[in-house]
């Protein structure tokens, strides 16, 4: 136990998978979509229409980028990934070689991990890009709704501790993966 662990004397137990897992299972949250990031839930934002439309355009964009360049890897939406023991984020879209199967997607499926962000900027490029990061997802792309650009980060150092380098994409320009061979996204839908 660390002193991080204790507030107010009380110790603080952190979920697991599991733990979350069966509270879901069991109704505990409601209707509501959460996320477990470091053994907390979160509550997830209502999705407003320009997200809607930009998940949607993606997801389109993508589908053809892949079969544009004879990949067999497809695109999932709301899907959430086991990170860790302690990790289940819900990205809006994944582009994954295990679409197919029972139960939440393991990490090392995902291959490129695309949050749309209009709100949660922060969050985002913050500690859900550390978490990808230091759980080795290969390339990870934020769309960021309020500045018309996409965030594209590659290749996860070694000690965990980010991506190498970011490439800021304006809208309309096309998005080159660094990661998926011969995959180009088409952006100009995005905005």
């Amino acid at each position: 136990m660390t002193a991080h662990d204790l507030v107010d004397g009380q110790t603080k137990h952190r979920l697991s998978v599991e733990e979350f897992l069966l509270l879901d299972r069991e109704g505990a949250f409601g209707c509501r979509s959460t996320e477990l990031i470091g053994g907390e839930v979160y509550y997830m934002s209502p999705k407003h229409r320009p997200h809607a439309q930009a998940v949607t355009e993606m997801v389109l964009a993508l589908a053809a980028g892949l079969k544009a360049c004879g990949s067999s890897l497809r695109v999932l939406t709301d899907i959430s990934v086991r990170v860790s023991d302690h990790d289940v984020p819900e990205p809006d879209l994944v582009v994954t070689d295990a679409a197919e199967g029972d139960g939440i997607l393991p990490v090392e499926n995902a291959l490129l991990v695309i949050e749309i962000s209009a709100s949660t900027l922060a969050t985002d490029l913050g500690p859900k890009a550390d978490l990808y990061a230091e759980a080795d997802v290969p390339e990870y792309w934020v769309v960021d709704l309020n500045e018309n650009r996409v965030l594209m980060h590659a290749n996860p150092r070694p000690d965990g501790s980010g991506y190498d380098g970011q490439l800021d994409v304006p809208f309309g320009a096309p998005l080159h993966a660094a990661t998926i061979e011969g995959l180009t996204v088409e952006s100009a839908g995005l905005g």
